[in-house]
């Protein structure tokens, strides 16, 4: 390669001084502009690799993940102003036309994001998804922190091929705490015992954001 005339003359001390002088301000400059770069935020916290458990003919509250890789958990004092979580489910759910189901996420006994009671359509056998977005919007206790949480649960009903389900938006800035460990839970419950209402996950895949 080639630099051309740019490069100083041999013996010329007050040019090599200057050309070495602007390789040294450009490298400055390189290293400067890297050390401002983000480090990456985006990247996977927990990844399930077993089924849950069916929550199947019972009206108790019972989770909806199964085991895995990685962690559900942030340490106490960990979360920063902006985080920002992405939570998938994927699965299968039956149930009956009179059925109903609330799903809820949850740290802990902490309420986080619910999606109200849905009433279903039957269903036999078909896919559902939920999509859970997070935010850290402050820091502190109970009554001092805040957590911004939405998302969507769809899901198709045997009569048709469109999807149905509910959407949500909840704040969260009575009960949240960052001081103390926050673990990840996302529940079903049915309104009845009818043992055609069952539902479980077969992937659960936790990403940070931000």
């Amino acid at each position: 390669m080639s630099l051309g005339n740019g490069n100083p003359k041999e013996g010329d001390k007050g040019s090599n001084f200057n050309y070495e002088l602007k390789v040294l301000q450009g490298l400055e400059a390189i290293a400067v502009s890297l050390e401002n770069q983000p480090a990456s935020t985006n990247y996977g916290l927990f990844a399930q690799t077993v089924s849950s458990t069916p929550v199947t003919a019972t009206v108790t509250e019972s989770s909806l993940i199964g085991t895995g890789v990685g962690t559900l958990t942030v340490p106490a004092n960990s979360f920063k102003v902006g985080d920002s979580f992405h939570a998938k489910l994927i699965g299968h759910m039956s149930c009956v036309g009179s059925a109903t189901l609330e799903i809820r996420v949850r740290s802990g006994s902490t309420l986080l994001a619910d999606t109200g009671v849905i009433a279903l359509d039957a269903t036999t056998n078909k896919h559902w998804e939920i999509n859970v977005y997070f935010t850290i919007r402050s820091l502190g206790v109970a009554t001092v922190a805040s957590m911004a949480s939405g998302g969507l649960f769809s899901y198709i009903k045997n009569s048709g091929t469109n999807f149905e389900g509910a959407n949500f938006s909840i704040i969260n800035n009575t009960t949240f705490d960052t001081t103390v460990i926050n673990t990840l839970n996302i529940t079903a419950q049915w309104n009845t015992n009818n043992s055609g209402n069952s539902i479980y996950s077969e992937l659960c895949i936790l990403h940070k954001l931000y």
